[in-house]
């Protein structure tokens, strides 16, 4: 019988509606009856509303505030101080769901397993593990009535977006909200998550900078995930270190990112500090693969096309990647609007150099650039991004805060141009069919 009731969904559903129903009120008061509201407080109070609910709202939030664009940018300040720190569950709870998952015997599958959860989400906790051969696994237990959560929570999104939507003009967001409430749904599924490992785990298996957990299938249900347990540190541990070390560290983190991308059209979507570590072998542990985004040949081919349209001020093969990407009515100025935000994000893959991702090493140009595509959407009247865009953009903008935080120095541009150098749509296409057939995906 499924936990996931239709009165833990009603409970969810009047808790958030009543705690975001009144600051979300104040937008449209702002839009319809003038009544001006000081901005950076009303973000300020609504982050804090998110932060004690918890759970995938949460998530939610943090989502919102990486995708340029989308919130004003008030608002994508203050979600981005979000943290996903929610306190475990006790023991009764994990008892109750290892004896769901696995039966009454279910400790008779380890010779060891801690009480305690070593890690703690927003949608699962972590337990630190032994097999009955002495393997150090991870299993990862989802909470109970999270797919009544994440249903409730998904109905609160529609509302929000749409409440900043009437209140800035810059965004449609029909098709953000379907691929955050794809994605949110996938993420409940620790099966797919288990096949995402594995996909990873085929694309990677001769990089020697990079670990993949293993996937222990007969330990694995739906929302039970066990895996090999990977040692290793933090990243923020390394900010302190020779800069030769954390230059090491954000090449195998560049790569782990983008040859999936670029040479199988697979995407992490979901560049978070706590979902991988450094391991004392000198790897990149990833740890987490609920977020994961698979993209058509011809994305990636529009992707790369944008790249090379910035490189020789080419306007037609500009719009070409934009209209291939999803965009509609594209015109001279939506394509001045939408490069201004390209310029940015590209420039390190374009600048032939040693330097870091951002040479403000803060963060403060992205906020004004997305601030000034913002307004200049304003202006249009808006536009209707694809649904690729939001986790597209969200990895980028992720990865460039870790980099920022290692203050790497790299040649991005020799670093890309390795990846995507002899590009092919047919070769791709053929290859990532392949890979997928083998993930069972």
């Amino acid at each position: 019988m499924s936990e996931d009731s239709l009165t833990g969904r009603l409970k969810r559903y009047t808790n958030v509606s009543t705690a975001v129903g009144g600051l979300m009120a104040r937008l449209l008061s702002d839009r319809y009856l003038g009544v001006s509201i000081d901005a950076p407080q009303h973000a300020e109070d609504l982050k804090i509303t998110l932060g004690h609910l918890k759970g995938p709202l949460m998530k939610i939030a943090q989502i919102l505030a990486t995708v340029p664009d989308m919130l004003p940018p008030e608002y994508a300040t203050a979600f981005l101080e979000l943290q996903s720190n929610a306190p475990p569950m006790g023991w009764p709870f994990v008892k109750r769901r290892m004896q769901a998952e696995l039966g009454v015997d279910w400790r008779s599958n380890f010779l060891e397993f801690e009480p305690t959860a070593a890690a703690a989400a927003s949608l699962g906790q972590v337990h630190r593990a032994l097999d009955l051969k002495g393997t150090p696994l991870a299993c990862k237990l989802q909470y109970p009535e999270m797919g009544s959560a994440v249903e409730a929570d998904l109905n609160q999104l529609k509302f929000i977006l749409k409440s900043f939507e009437i209140y800035s003009g810059a965004l449609d967001t029909e098709n953000l909200q379907t691929e955050i409430r794809e994605h949110l749904r996938e993420e409940l599924d620790y099966l797919l998550e288990a096949k995402h490992m594995k996909l990873f785990s085929e694309i990677l298996k001769d990089a020697p900078y990079v670990e993949i957990p293993d996937v222990f299938d007969k330990l694995t249900t739906t929302r039970l995930l066990t895996m090999s347990w990977l040692d290793g540190e933090k990243l923020l541990d390394f900010r302190d270190t020779p800069q030769e070390l954390r230059n090491e560290i954000s090449t195998a983190l560049f790569k782990s990112w983008y040859y999936p991308l670029y040479t199988y059209g697979v995407l992490h979507g979901d560049p978070h500090l706590g979902n991988y570590s450094w391991s004392q072998e000198g790897k990149l542990n990833l740890l987490d693969f609920g977020c994961v985004r698979i993209f058509n040949p011809s994305l990636i081919e529009g992707v790369l096309d944008l790249y090379k349209s910035l490189q020789t001020g080419d306007e037609e093969l500009a719009v070409h990647a934009y209209t291939t990407w999803g965009f509609a009515n594209i015109d001279k100025e939506l394509i001045e609007v939408l490069n201004m935000w390209a310029h940015f994000l590209y420039e390190p893959l374009l600048d032939n150099r040693v330097r870091p991702i951002d040479e403000t090493y803060s963060g403060l140009r992205g906020r004004e650039v997305a601030g000034a595509v913002f307004e200049a959407l304003k202006r249009k009247g808006g536009v209707k991004p694809p649904r690729e865009f939001v986790f597209m953009d969200r990895a980028a903008v992720g990865l460039g805060s870790v980099f920022m935080h290692l203050r790497a120095q790299l040649n991005w541009h020799v670093l890309f141009e390795e990846l995507v150098q002899g590009f092919s749509k047919e070769s791709f296409e053929k290859r990532q069919k392949e890979v997928l057939s083998k993930s069972g995906l």
